[in-house]
């Protein structure tokens, strides 16, 4: 197979591959649509509702598994189940830092991931390290911004500390994804930390109530996902071809 064949090859083998893995992700994208079609405002906590809501992170986590197999337990399907706790959780108010505790236990599976052979490192350029330092500086202002707000919760004393490692880990986690130069990776980091301060803003009452405050936290939420796990599907295949491309 000379190197024009080999090319074409490959170019049908990624569209092949990018097909089966839309197909794959069917079931997700039904569980996302069934959860805003029965998700009403102030609806009761029950487990039904936790089931609606978890149901989608809990199916990225098998697509992942399904392609990526047993080695992505202690990484992006760790972190999608740990996810998927912390979704079961947030229903209930009474079990938000347990909630807020299972989505830090997802962001260091993650930040682990994106740390492994997996995902090629790239040697920082000066602008990538000012890019971290402004991520940090972020979070530090937002923890800074809101935390007032903290205090004035009924558990401030558990609160306010949890909430800074909250942030520390998920600016790590977005830093970490920067590193690995994934698109997919990268939006979907960025994505997950959108939705963490919209949820935040609303849930310690820093801005009035909004009328589709929910609808914007969980769009985010699942998009934020949907591309971490993507990511980490294309991660090993191009991991695969790189692999491929060293024994021709």
């Amino acid at each position: 197979m000379d190197i024009l064949e080999t090319h074409y090859y490959d170019r049908r083998q990624r569209r092949n591959m990018s097909c089966a893995l839309l197909f794959s992700l069917l079931p997700f994208f039904l569980s996302v649509a069934l959860y805003f079609y029965l998700w009403t405002p102030g609806s009761p906590a029950s487990i039904t509702s936790a089931g609606v809501k978890s149901a989608p992170t809990l199916l990225l986590a098998a697509v992942v598994l399904s392609w990526n197999g047993g080695q992505s337990v202690l990484g992006v399907v760790g972190g999608l189940v740990f996810s998927a706790v912390g979704d079961c959780c947030l229903i209930w108010p009474e079990l938000f830092l347990h909630g807020m505790g299972a989505f830090a236990a997802a962001h260091l599976l993650y930040s682990l991931t994106f740390l492994s052979s997996r995902y090629a490192a790239y040697p920082s350029s000066s602008w990538i390290r000012f890019l971290y330092l402004i991520l940090f500086m972020m979070g530090g202002g937002f923890y800074i911004y809101i935390c007032p707000f903290l205090k004035q919760a009924e558990n401030s004393d558990l609160l306010v500390p949890a909430v800074g490692v909250y942030i520390v880990l998920i600016t790590l986690m977005v830093t970490l994804a920067i590193r690995t130069r994934h698109t997919a990776t990268l939006l979907g980091s960025l994505t997950f930390m959108v939705s963490d301060m919209s949820l935040a803003l609303q849930v310690f009452k820093v801005i009035a109530p909004m009328e589709n405050g929910n609808h914007i936290v969980m769009v985010t939420y699942y998009l934020a996902q949907l591309l971490i796990a993507v990511g980490d599907i294309k991660a090993e295949q191009t991991k695969e071809d790189f692999a491929k491309w060293k024994r021709s």
